[in-house]
């Protein structure tokens, strides 16, 4: 081996190295993943048409840090969270819900709803997901979300929706189902608000 070879071999294990710290190769997957599917969506084939400014557009809100990422938190207290081992989302919890309120209200027969951040005017729908994930200390599933309502002519409604689902154990198969229900209920009663 020349000494040019030498010197890119020993390079690259060393480089190898000092990844290895930073990237978990052949790290183990979460044994399952999260997601959020609405109680009432379109039925297949359903069409709406209009224009953007006629359309009840419904933003991705934005989301609490304990939230904003792919673990499933748990306020352990006041002060405290951790996250539940062995399970993740599919996507950002706050993309989640985008995606469950615009169906929820699409179910609804709202008209035309589409999911996008570049439109400013017509009927908005966003806010801040607030919660997501499980309380300890009353072991239940919280979804929180602090909705914003712009309308046309300027005007802004907000009002703070809340769902709990109590008795729930942190494991994957018990806390997804919970923050299911308790999203659905969230998304149905911010559909009846947006009238």
């Amino acid at each position: 081996m020349s000494a040019r070879m030498t010197r890119t071999f020993a390079l690259s294990l060393a480089l190898l190295a000092a990844l290895s710290g930073c990237v978990r190769i052949g790290a183990k997957p979460p044994g399952t993943f999260l997601t959020l599917t609405p109680d009432a969506a379109p039925t297949a084939g359903a069409t709406s048409s209009g224009t953007l400014s006629e359309a009840t557009v419904v933003l991705e809100p934005s989301a609490a840090a304990s939230i904003s990422v792919l673990r499933i938190p748990v306020q352990i207290d006041a002060s405290n969270v951790a996250y539940i081992r062995g399970t993740q989302w599919v996507e950002r919890p706050s993309c989640a819900f985008q995606h469950l309120l615009a169906d929820t209200l699409r179910a609804r027969g709202k008209g035309l709803v589409v999911e996008t951040d570049r439109a400013t005017t017509g009927t908005r729908i966003g806010g801040q997901l607030l919660a997501m994930g499980f309380d300890a200390q009353t072991r239940s599933a919280v979804v929180r979300f602090d909705a914003m309502k712009w309308l046309a002519g300027g005007k802004i409604e907000t009002r703070r929706f809340e769902s709990t689902v109590r008795g729930v154990d942190p494991s994957p198969n018990e806390i997804g189902p919970a923050l299911n229900k308790a999203a659905n209920k969230v998304a149905g009663e911010i559909a009846d608000w947006v009238g």
